[in-house]
């Protein structure tokens, strides 16, 4: 489902390399975590999927479902059903979050040639999403991130990628500034939404919120690469040794 092929990245502004050759393929199905040390290009590498255009790349390629997405626009990625979950949700003040969840699902299936929902269709479907994930009406009505705490900001999220339904999902450090019972709430509708056909890929520091998100595979980013890759047992081995191993290390 994605393949990244020796990837280069650099900050189009000042030209900073940040990824300095990435290779990974992501199977559907799968989920794979993706850790390491600050600086290491974890979130770079989440906003270059994405499709944000602040990151030039200079060599290499993405391909997902076998298509480049270096030739789509960020939005054209979305329809093909990429999806990211910000680690700083940002707040969009004036736009209610249901008007917002409503327009952004609608888009997505007129890219894709499909019909509009009515809005009987479309308030069933956030209704029974939003009960999983301890979403009331009154938090909907609300400006979009606007004095949401950040379990609330997390939460909404999650509701988004439950409606649009991506066939790639990428959560960067989704576990931010969540407490404990916020950090399950948010894990569980990650894990309703685990598929034969969908894919996640899961940019984290820590093991704890591997503990409820497990993961399939487990991969080491430092300094733009990744160094090592191993299965669920080396966030473990992360959370008890930390980084210390891995930084500087060129690749695996």
């Amino acid at each position: 489902m994605l393949e990244i092929k020796n990837l280069h990245a650099r900050i189009a502004e000042d030209e900073t390399e940040i990824l300095r050759g990435i290779d990974l393929t992501v199977k559907p199905g799968e989920v794979h975590a993706i850790m390491g040390p600050n600086g290491s290009g974890k979130s770079t590498l989440s906003y270059i999927l994405a499709g944000k255009e602040d990151y030039e790349i200079t060599e290499g390629d993405i391909l997902f479902n076998g298509e480049s997405l270096l030739d789509m626009e960020a939005d054209e990625r979305a329809a093909a059903g990429l999806f990211l979950a910000f680690q700083y949700p940002i707040e969009i003040p004036g736009v209610a979050t249901m008007t917002f969840l409503k327009t952004a699902l609608n888009a997505q299936r007129k890219a894709r040639g499909e019909g509009e929902l009515s809005t009987p269709e479309f308030m069933k479907r956030v209704k029974d999403k939003a009960a999983e994930l301890n979403i009331t009406m009154d938090m909907l009505k609300r400006p979009l991130n606007v004095g949401f705490s950040g379990g609330e900001k997390k939460r909404s999220e999650i509701l988004q990628m439950s409606l649009l339904e991506p066939k790639l999902c990428v959560l960067d450090e989704t576990d931010s500034g969540l407490d404990i019972d916020a950090l399950r709430i948010v894990a569980d509708g990650v894990n309703r939404l685990r598929s034969p056909d969908r894919a996640m890929v899961v940019i984290t520091h820590y093991q704890r919120l591997l503990d409820h998100i497990v993961p399939d595979v487990v991969h080491v980013l430092s300094r733009g690469r990744i160094v090592k890759t191993g299965g669920k047992e080396l966030a473990l081995e992360l959370e008890k040794n930390g980084y210390a191993d891995y930084v500087g290390e060129q690749a695996a």
